[in-house]
């Protein structure tokens, strides 16, 4: 028992002793606060020569090229079919319109045809649109235009002037469309539409072939009655031994058959409610007070 209260004595002499060193270092810091320092002239630091080359500059940023969308694209066409990336070339050459090596080709649409022994060169060379010379890969049309003459002469000397299908000439020349719009506006050309084919065909339009028609055959031919409904006229020139280029009865049946036929919807039979038999038999709850 002696011994507790003899280290109980001896914790609180350490407590006190610890007390009044805190209270004292709170006041050293108190008067350090207080006291006013004289402030002092700023020093000069001395001047240290440095030369020019071991100056360190600041390091510029490094650029990386932004050749990730190129990549991507290079990456797709290598994988496109081979169909697709035949076509990609010959639509160069039409664009171009000039001789290219295959490395022109390449940096044109990124098609590879460096090996001979290539699918894609091979298919070059055997493509009726395309002429190879051993070196250089062209465009080659269908006919061989120049310009606007070539155009006419061609338009009056194909099958005896039996009309040139105009989508065999688009890719002759650039300007080709405007040199034909052009014979039509002077009257040497007449551009008329196939039924069948939905194109447009060029005839000449010959000046020396000037036929001049009698008045009595205009008024017959303006006075004959024409059937309202244009399968009778097809059924007369059947008869008179002329096949009909417009085929309107076939025409007919065939949007027939693609129109869908639409059925009718099954009418809802609705439930008459007998009111007479109606009940509260349901909810007998309602009756309990009653």
């Amino acid at each position: 028992m002696a011994s507790l209260q003899e280290s109980l004595n001896r914790f609180k002499q350490r407590q006190e002793k610890c007390q009044s060193t805190l209270i004292s270092i709170s006041r050293a810091t108190d008067s350090s606060f207080n006291t006013k320092v004289a402030p002092q002239p700023p020093q000069k630091k001395p001047h240290i020569a440095v030369s020019s080359s071991l100056m360190v500059k600041p390091a510029t940023p490094i650029k990386f090229s932004n050749n990730t969308e190129r990549l991507q694209h290079i990456n797709r066409i290598r994988k496109s079919p081979h169909g697709a990336r035949v076509k990609l070339v010959i639509d160069l050459l039409l664009k171009a319109r000039e001789a290219l090596t295959a490395e022109e080709i390449y940096n044109g649409c990124y098609v590879d045809i460096h090996d001979n022994n290539n699918e894609i060169f091979v298919s070059l060379r055997n493509n009726p649109k395309v002429s190879f010379d051993g070196k250089r890969f062209s465009y080659k049309a269908k006919h061989d235009l120049k310009g606007k003459d070539d155009l006419l002469n061609l338009i009056k000397t194909w099958h005896d002037g039996q009309g040139l299908p105009v989508v065999d000439v688009k890719d002759s020349y650039p300007s080709v469309m405007d040199d034909l719009m052009a014979l039509k506006a002077e009257n040497l050309v007449w551009l008329l539409s196939n039924m069948d084919s939905k194109e447009d065909i060029a005839y000449p339009n010959d000046s020396k072939v000037s036929i001049k028609t009698d008045d009595d055959v205009k008024q017959l031919f303006m006075g004959t009655k024409l059937p309202h409904d244009f399968v009778d006229i097809e059924k007369e020139l059947v008869k008179m031994g002329m096949k009909p280029a417009t085929k309107t009865a076939e025409r007919r049946a065939a949007s027939q058959v693609s129109m869908p036929v639409s059925k009718p919807k099954p009418r809802k039979r609705s439930h008459k409610i007998n009111i007479s038999r109606l009940t509260n038999a349901h909810m007998p709850e309602l009756f309990l007070d009653y």
